[in-house]
């Protein structure tokens, strides 16, 4: 019963993460265009789309500087699937599925309860935040499937200290696969040494084996993380690049007369630092977990939180029921949670359900022990005809929850969400294809972002023609610009002045002087997305 139940649940984890995936979210965004096209050029030439071969320690892609894990990923799926929506999104999906099966093990290692564990389990098969994240190519998703194995394998390695090099080579992958695992993963695994160095003292040989494996799969990343480039990401997305504390501690100490104690006491670290704590505790906040979600439509439905309402009392009753009962295991829980999240307090956006999702599936273990002790506790005060009416309550709560996110993902989703996914860019770049020969020159809008991507995708380019018929130049960020793919100019500054016929694609409705309107590509809302027009 325990296995088919088991059995059960996966099916229902890829069911959640499988169906439709090429078609909700409503389209690929622009990063997961960018992580298919350098998928596909590496797929059959070995090189990305800057003509570099086989990267090793990034994918310079826009000049964002992808870590390689997530792409060499869907080089398999593509090899398997095809250059589509469904072959990109595939290995963020399997991340999610083997992560359900992981939690089982793991919360059976942690707990020795196949109840708890077929619970935990259950609960991230079906929850909003893992279903959300492992339909798109999230790099950070498959990121947390590498993390959790190598945490369970970690904890293997103390009954067979051979089973740490597995785990080594699981926090390796995910350093390699999103940027935030390139702190979480060496600070995890040193933390995990402490908690547990009774155990790695009695068989020292293969914990020093596996940091040397560490280390050297860790070199080839090395010149990149000291270089310009890696800053760049970084600076990008940190509070600390800020001036703003630095403004307001200059004008308080100014105000306090510049004083020895002012400078002391408005020193602008203390603020940034009190802006990372912020930023820090922003990702356990109620209303970010229980409530919202993450603010940005891409990252949650908007109208829930990323774990269930109902599952609040029962986070709260599993860290009571752990710390009376599982002391053991709350170091362990109490660090996978503090340290998914030190990346995130540095971040401008917070709380970001991307950033942090490696804290997956400690709140799922954390209430499923909850749920379990509760479930006994109520058991042990109701009488059996109580009991059952307070099952069947919490049954009903639980399915019309699931009912109105499932709803939410798949009704309004779509169709209200649809411009964050870009939705409208393939339709126009087969629309422009398909009459592409007719014209001389052609000029899409940049507006909308990179449309390059799009083409380079959808078409798809071969790598050998894309390399030769794009033009490229850099801006003072250091983000690359494809300009043109032949005729098909990104750079609308030059329509005016390009003779022959001429197809543009607009954003808005204005049409250019001299051009016919020609179409309208519409979002899934029906609403206009881009104009199309001709000059002949």
């Amino acid at each position: 019963m325990k296995k088919f139940l088991l059995i059960l649940i996966i099916i229902i984890a890829i069911f959640l993460r499988i169906w439709h995936l090429d078609l909700n979210p409503p389209s690929l965004y622009w990063d997961e265009a960018s992580l298919g096209y350098n998928a596909y050029s590496i797929l059959l030439s070995g090189a990305d789309e800057h003509g570099e071969k086989l990267p090793l320690d990034r994918f310079i892609a826009f000049g964002d500087y992808k870590p390689p894990g997530y792409i060499y990923s869907t080089v398999f799926s593509m090899a398997v699937f095809g250059p589509n929506e469904f072959a990109v999104r595939f290995p963020s999906a399997m991340g999610g599925i083997l992560m359900v099966i992981l939690t089982y093990f793991l919360t059976k290692k942690l707990l020795t309860s196949v109840k708890v564990s077929l619970l935990a389990s259950f609960l991230l098969a079906v929850s909003p935040w893992s279903i959300h994240l492992s339909r798109a190519a999230f790099e950070a998703n498959l990121a947390a499937f590498f993390n959790l194995a190598a945490v369970f394998f970690f904890l293997k390695a103390k009954k067979k200290a051979s089973f740490f090099i597995l785990s080594v080579i699981f926090f390796v992958l995910s350093f390699y696969t999103f940027n935030a695992n390139r702190i979480i993963a060496p600070v995890f695994l040193i933390s995990l040494i402490f908690i547990h160095f009774k155990f790695i003292r009695q068989n020292l040989v293969w914990y020093i084996a596996g940091f040397i494996l560490a280390g050297f799969f860790i070199l080839p990343s090395t010149g990149f993380l000291r270089s310009r480039e890696s800053r760049l990401r970084f600076q990008e997305v940190s509070i600390f690049n800020s001036i703003v504390p630095v403004e307001i501690a200059n004008a308080r100490i100014s105000n306090d007369g510049n004083t020895a104690i002012a400078r002391l006491i408005h020193n602008r670290r203390l603020l940034f630092l009190a802006d990372y704590l912020k930023h820090l505790s922003d990702n356990f906040s109620g209303r970010f977990l229980f409530t919202h979600g993450d603010g940005n439509p891409r990252l949650s439905v908007q109208g829930m939180g990323q774990l269930y309402f109902w599952e609040l009392p029962f986070a709260v009753a599993g860290l009571f029921f752990l710390i009376l009962y599982k002391r053991s295991i709350i170091p362990l829980i109490f660090a996978w949670m503090a340290i998914s999240v030190i990346p995130a307090g540095a971040a401008r956006e917070t709380p970001h359900a991307l950033r942090i999702v490696s804290i997956l599936p400690s709140y799922q273990i954390i209430t499923a022990f909850g749920l379990y002790r509760s479930a006994l506790w109520l058991k042990d005060i109701f009488s059996r005809k109580n009991y059952i009416a307070a099952i069947f309550i919490s049954g009903i709560i639980f399915v019309f929850n699931f009912y109105y996110y499932i709803h939410l993902y798949h009704i309004h989703f779509p169709s209200d969400w649809a411009g964050q996914w870009q939705y409208g860019y393939k339709q126009m770049v087969n629309y422009v294809l398909n009459i592409k020969s007719r014209y001389d020159r052609i000029f899409i809008t940049s507006t909308l972002g990179r449309p390059y991507i799009f083409f380079a995708f959808y078409k798809p380019y071969l790598p050998s023609e894309f390399q030769k018929e794009k033009k490229v130049s850099r801006d003072w960020f250091g983000f690359y610009e494809v300009e043109a793919l032949g005729k098909i100019s990104f750079d609308t500054s030059n329509l005016y002045n390009a003779s022959g016929r001429i197809l543009y694609v607009g954003s808005e409705n204005k049409p250019p002087v001299g051009f016919r309107f020609l179409a309208t590509i519409n979002s899934s809302s029906r609403e206009p997305v881009f104009y199309i027009w001709e000059k002949t």
